[in-house]
């Protein structure tokens, strides 16, 4: 009997010392390791306009269907599009009819809105949704391609627009790892500060 209490004792102490650090110690360590050396990324990416109000997260994407601003790639999260908590693709694969049909439609709407020739060839990520349904970016292709329709909307010279696509286009990482990208929101932010209607919450 009394090796079973010590035994019970000791497996009581050992799952408090346990529940102590992995679930006190250890998360309050690493929580405090991340808003010192990462405060950006621990507090979501956040991003803020001129006037310091939060308008969104450089990880999620928003829907932006203005003819001013760049729009984003598809998205099947949610109703509308960019639900965080609805995240998913379309689950629809390469011999999908459905999918097909969609692509199709987008494209012919994607060179209806930007004013391209009719045989004009779209970038994948302008007509097709991201597995997550959130992706932020979009391809600096797809970019270059709503420049015009952009510029002539905000009555600016089409250079001064590729030039504010340049300056927010990012890297592969570590210069090898990915594929260029542009995020849409830092770039339709960057075209308000120029003038314009700010581009808080997804303005359309």
């Amino acid at each position: 009997m009394n090796s079973f209490l010590s035994q019970l004792r000791s497996a009581a102490v050992s799952t408090a010392v346990l529940a102590a650090v992995t679930c006190g110690a250890y998360p309050l360590i690493v929580t405090g390791i991340s808003r010192t050396v990462f405060t950006d990324k621990a507090d979501g990416s956040l991003i803020k306009d001129s006037s310091g109000k939060v308008v969104g997260s450089s990880l999620i994407g928003q829907t932006f269907t203005g003819e001013k601003y760049f729009h984003p790639r598809p998205s099947a999260a949610g109703a509308n599009g960019y639900d965080g908590a609805s995240s998913s693709g379309t689950n629809l694969g390469p011999t999908s009819q459905k999918l097909a049909d969609q692509v199709k439609e987008r494209v012919a709407a994607y060179r209806i809105t930007n004013g391209l020739a009719a045989d004009q060839e779209v970038p994948a990520d302008a007509v097709t949704a991201s597995g997550s349904g959130l992706d932020p970016h979009i391809s600096p292709a797809n970019a270059a391609l709503q420049a015009s329709r952009v510029a002539k909307a905000r009555n600016l010279p089409e250079e001064e627009v590729r030039s504010v696509i340049d300056d927010n286009t990012d890297k592969p990482d570590l210069g090898i790892f990915g594929e260029p990208r542009v995020n849409v929101l830092k770039l339709n932010l960057a075209l308000d500060s120029l003038g314009g209607t700010p581009a808080a919450g997804g303005a359309n």
